[in-house]
C-alpha cells in the first residue's frame, strides 16, 4: 500500500482545478467569438439577427475572408514601407541633433540654427534614394545667402588640432 496523500497535494489540486479552468478558458474563447461575431458582421453590413445561429467555424472563416479582401494600404498593422522607415529614421536623427547641437556648442548658433533649419526643409521631401517625394509646383525657395564667419582663433598655438 502506498502512503496516504496530504489532502493539499499538489497533483490532487491540479486534478481538481483542470475542469474549473478548462471551462473558464472555453468561456473566455466563446465570449470573444461573440465579440467577434458583432464585429465582423457590423464590417461586413450584414444584420446580426439574421445570423444569429453562426457556428465557430463560420466565424472564423468570415474573419478570415475579411482580412484577406482588405487592401494593403488601408490596414492600419501593414509593416512600414522602406520609404516609411528612411523618414521616420532621419525625423528621429533631426531631432536628437536639434537637441545635442545647443547643449554641446559644437558650432556657432546661428549656422546652428541655420543647419537645423536646412534639415528640416529636407525632413519635409526627403526619400531614400535621395530624391524628392513629391512634384514642387514651382522653382524651391530661395536659402539665404552663406554668411562667411570668420575662423575661430586656436587656443593654443603651440598644439594644432584637426577639428
Amino acid at each position: 500500500m502506498g502512503l496516504p496523500r496530504r489532502a493539499g497535494d499538489p497533483a490532487e489540486l491540479r486534478k481538481s482545478l483542470k475542469p474549473l479552468l478548462e471551462k473558464r478558458r472555453r468561456a473566455r474563447i466563446n465570449e470573444s467569438l461573440s465579440q467577434l461575431r458583432g464585429l465582423i458582421l457590423s464590417l461586413l453590413g450584414r444584420e446580426s439577427s439574421r445570423f444569429s445561429k453562426l457556428e465557430k467555424a463560420d466565424i472564423l472563416e468570415m474573419t478570415v475572408r475579411f482580412l484577406q479582401e482588405l487592401p494593403a494600404s488601408s490596414c492600419p498593422t501593414a509593416p512600414p514601407t522602406p520609404s516609411d522607415s528612411y523618414r521616420e529614421g532621419y525625423r528621429a536623427c533631426l531631432a536628437r541633433l536639434a537637441h545635442v547641437l545647443p547643449t554641446r556648442r559644437v558650432l556657432e548658433p546661428a549656422v546652428s540654427a541655420r543647419l537645423l533649419e536646412h534639415l528640416h526643409r529636407r525632413a519635409a521631401s526627403a526619400t531614400p534614394d535621395g530624391g524628392r517625394a513629391g512634384v514642387s509646383c514651382g522653382p524651391p525657395a530661395p536659402s539665404p545667402p552663406p554668411t562667411p564667419s570668420p575662423p575661430a582663433p586656436p587656443r593654443d598655438p603651440g598644439l594644432w588640432r584637426p577639428w
